[in-house]
């Protein structure tokens, strides 16, 4: 038994057929091909699409840290460092505000030692 592509009729007509036949196959698998690349194309396509709005949304959001980051950095060059509140601190405790008088007292003081 011949397999139908390797048999070779002796007629010309039915040659004729039968590369009419592989030409259909051809054509028709070449369309499918082509089918398959355009939508493989059409995919890919919606896919950078995607990929380029997340990076657009990235490259905004990290614009956005760079830019929140630049504002605490002026404000924290805007405080006391740790070693001028440790100043503060010795002359706080020097003074001892806690054991400060206020007027009043002072007055109540003078008036009672006055009498």
């Amino acid at each position: 038994m011949q397999d139908a592509t390797t048999f070779q009729p002796a007629d010309p007509t039915g040659r004729l057929r039968l590369l009419e036949s592989r030409y259909g196959l051809i054509r028709d698998r070449m369309l499918l091909v082509n089918q398959n690349f355009l939508s493989g194309h059409r995919s890919l396509l919606s896919e950078i699409k995607v990929i380029d709005t997340e990076i657009k949304e990235l490259k905004k959001d990290l614009f956005e840290i760079k830019e929140i980051l630049s504002h605490v950095i002026r404000e924290l060059k805007d405080c006391a460092r740790k070693e001028n509140l440790k100043i503060l601190e010795k002359y706080i405790n020097i003074w001892n505000p806690l054991n400060f008088v206020t007027e009043k007292e002072v007055t109540a003081l003078i008036k009672s030692h006055k009498k």
